[in-house]
């Protein structure tokens, strides 16, 4: 087998990563508020694939769904209230505490020497819920680092999570949630990926 494409493996390394979800809302109100950007704080994950390539590519990432905070300039009162409401109305997180992604298919076209255009296809879990979900972004790869970065998004009806509202529905929250990440990631050696 050549060495030079043999399957390697890069674990996401969460502190120095960003991975973060942005809410807009919705209604009469809507122009008069902050559209919070949410911020996952605790998530972990691996990518295997073909050195040179990036063929058979497989990615797994699960978030812990209590480490969703509020970020920006928001009053503290806010924070609690928007906090509360998205770990207990929203996601359930006492039912629901994991948020799952697995894909093992992508389309990767090379963008320069180590870099690539990939859209991982994978299934989504979220609230209890799978459902397929693409991810596109830019991937670097180095000997010993992995970075990608990239945008996706998911309508919150599709995983039976109701919309929630305030002030008699005249503010609400829209549908359609878009994440953005920019991730880092290092090198696991062939067995400990195997064994993960």
């Amino acid at each position: 087998m050549d060495a030079s494409n043999s399957l390697v493996g890069y674990r996401i390394e969460a502190k120095p990563s960003r991975f973060t979800v942005q809410v807009t809302a919705a209604g009469l109100l809507s122009a008069f508020v902050h559209n919070p950007v949410i911020a996952i704080r605790n998530f972990s994950g691996e990518a295997r694939f073909q050195r040179e390539t990036l063929e058979t590519a497989s990615l797994r990432v699960v978030v812990q769904a209590a480490s969703l905070e509020v970020s920006g300039d928001v009053s503290n009162k806010d924070r609690r209230e928007i906090e509360r409401t998205m770990q207990d109305k929203v996601l359930e997180i006492e039912t629901y505490p994991e948020i799952i992604f697995d894909s093992s298919a992508a389309r990767v076209s090379p963008s320069g020497p180590g870099q690539y255009r990939v859209e991982m296809v994978g299934q989504l879990t979220l609230h209890g819920l799978t459902r397929e979900q693409v991810v596109s972004g830019r991937v670097t790869v180095g000997p010993d680092r992995l970075r990608a970065s990239g945008e996706f998004s998911l309508r919150q009806t599709d995983y039976g999570i109701e919309l929630v509202s305030v002030a008699g529905g005249v503010l609400k929250v829209k549908d359609e949630l878009k994440f953005s990440f920019d991730v880092l990631a290092s090198s696991v050696r062939a067995e400990d990926s195997a064994a993960a």
